[in-house]
């Protein structure tokens, strides 16, 4: 349990109408709710990053980081924050809009970080020829900051770019629903009813 567990909400939600996605009402509590019930058990301590709305996020009961670059500069920069914060070897990354995550994701990216012996660990879903990365889900050493920091000074912000430049190793997840994403207030909708 020497890894920090970071959700990712720092993003200004344009895809869902520009409201705080994380804090959107998805079966009766907030999908960072969801997301903080199966992503805590599994790290030894939880952080948030949040640019808005940071008096709700602080009645969760965690830290919530603001991102260190300012201008909603994407999820490297909350990662970054995150990072920069974390106390532990190891830190591992879930964004505040996937309220089926595994019960098991930590574990398995960090089976697969260490396999690999990699600097990061990623998420794939599908088959060997047709697969997808889902870089937002994924366990890295806390060694990688210097590198990520300099990929953001450089004025980069594509997080597949970023993973691309490591060391990393993939791991196959074979439930796709689990990493699915609620980005519109019509996916609200849609997945409010037990699939």
């Amino acid at each position: 349990m020497d890894i920090t567990g970071l959700i990712v909400a720092g993003g200004r939600g344009s895809r869902m109408g520009s409201v705080d996605k994380g804090l959107q009402v998805f079966r009766g509590a907030s999908l960072i709710q969801h997301v903080m019930q199966r992503f805590a058990p599994q790290v030894q301590t939880l952080l948030i990053n949040a640019n808005q709305n940071l008096d709700i996020y602080e009645g969760f009961g965690v830290p919530i980081l603001p991102d260190a670059i300012l201008g909603f500069a994407g999820p490297l920069a909350g990662l970054q924050t995150g990072l920069i914060h974390s106390t532990t070897p190891y830190l591992a990354m879930v964004p505040c809009d996937s309220p089926f995550l595994p019960n098991d994701l930590v574990q398995r990216l960090r089976t697969g970080l260490e396999e690999g012996a990699a600097d990061l660990s990623v998420v794939i879903t599908g088959d060997v020829l047709r697969h997808q990365v889902h870089p937002v889900f994924c366990l890295m050493k806390a060694t990688v900051l210097p590198e990520l920091t300099s990929f953001l000074q450089s004025g980069e912000r594509k997080m597949q770019d970023w993973i691309a430049s490591l060391n990393i190793a993939k791991v196959h997840f074979p439930d796709d629903a689990a990493f699915r994403n609620i980005n519109t207030l019509d996916d609200l909708r849609n997945f409010e009813a037990p699939q």
